[in-house]
């Protein structure tokens, strides 16, 4: 490389560290920024389908974001409900789990497998596991609790829906590449949310009807948390069964503890693995080593909601680097090269 494009490349490197550095610091209104955008993409075929009935638009507005906050104000008071109890009994299901591993523990000196019991709890450490779960659900309580600024953003934004193409067409008047790849990725962001919403309740529902006919306690806690994490590729979703199981062990039996495992496997297969892929087609394009490297960046950058806007921030840039003859190697990096192949 000669002198200049060395310059070139460190000028770039240089920007993407302030860029970063940026969000960092401006994390909580980045967040709300993003989740506007995401929600709007939304609830915008929603909008234009009322429109299409004929619906006036203001009406149409007053009955999304009513829906809006039905929602955000039902899923806040179940879940802090349940949180409240579940948190009030933790150090039960500490010692009833302790309990239980020493019984364990027992039983296998009893075969001649010896086990040093303070080694084995203090690795297991419930304590922590139990408290990490309701601080999990209790940030996403929290953060559901003050959503007023994303609806409000939300609002503005579908205001301005109507008027979004002939923007787009005035911007990208002399670039017809650049106007597709936009539209390209303004579609595929707004299938991907829409999709992965439905997916998400349905995910839920499954898990919440589950475990009410298991009778595991807080069903309705337990499913939310399923339908959030099922946002989090990968991990999502075994993160979501791991409180629901432990108490299936504390309040039913091993018997029902596999039963239930097993159900849990079979509905995220269900959906990851039958349900999306047919739904989305050829999917993301993205590398899963990607997406879970986007997890662990975009969770620093933003936070724990960054998690959630993982995969679509990095098919953002995914998209946005391929449009670019300069950047496009950086796009084959972010691909998933045996979907780009078949679709070659």
């Amino acid at each position: 490389m000669n002198k200049s494009q060395i310059e070139h490349y460190f000028f770039y490197l240089s920007a993407i560290v302030v860029i970063i550095a940026g969000l960092k610091m401006a994390s909580q209104a980045a967040v709300i920024i993003f989740l506007s955008i995401f929600i709007a993409s939304i609830l915008t075929p929603l909008m234009d389908y009322m429109q299409k009935m004929k619906i006036p638009k203001f009406i149409a507005l007053v009955f999304v974001l009513s829906l809006v906050f039905v929602l955000l104000f039902g899923i806040f008071y179940i879940v802090n409900t349940s949180l409240e109890s579940f948190i009030a009994n933790i150090s039960f299901y500490e010692e009833r789990l302790r309990s239980m591993v020493l019984q364990s523990l027992a039983w296998l000196d009893g075969l001649g497998v010896h086990l040093e019991p303070k080694a084995i709890l203090e690795g297991l450490n419930f304590g922590a596991l139990f408290n990490m779960t309701a601080s999990t659900v209790g940030n996403i309580s929290v953060f559901v609790s003050k959503m007023l600024l994303v609806v409000i953003g939300v609002a503005f934004l579908l205001v301005e829906s109507r008027n979004f193409g002939a923007k787009v067409d005035i911007i990208f008047k002399n670039d017809e590449r650049s106007k597709k790849n936009f539209e390209l990725f303004a579609h595929t962001i707004q299938k991907y949310f829409t999709i992965k919403t439905f997916t998400s309740l349905f995910t839920g529902a499954l898990i919440t009807g589950t475990l009410l006919a298991f009778e595991i306690p807080y069903p309705f806690l337990w499913g939310f948390l399923g339908f959030m994490l099922n946002f989090i590729p990968v991990v999502g979703s075994i993160i979501a069964s791991v409180p629901a199981l432990l108490l299936a062990l504390i309040h039913q039996d091993v018997s029902t503890f596999a039963w239930l495992a097993l159900i849990y496997v079979l509905i995220n297969n269900l959906i990851s693995n039958i349900i999306e892929p047919n739904i989305m087609g050829d999917g993301l394009g993205l590398s899963p080593a990607m997406i879970f490297f986007s997890l662990i960046f975009w969770g620093w950058v933003l936070g724990p909601v960054g998690m959630f806007l993982a995969v679509p921030l990095t098919m953002t840039l995914k998209i946005a680097f391929d449009s670019n003859s300069q950047t496009a190697w950086i796009g084959v990096l972010l691909s998933n090269l045996k979907k780009r192949e078949t679709k070659a």
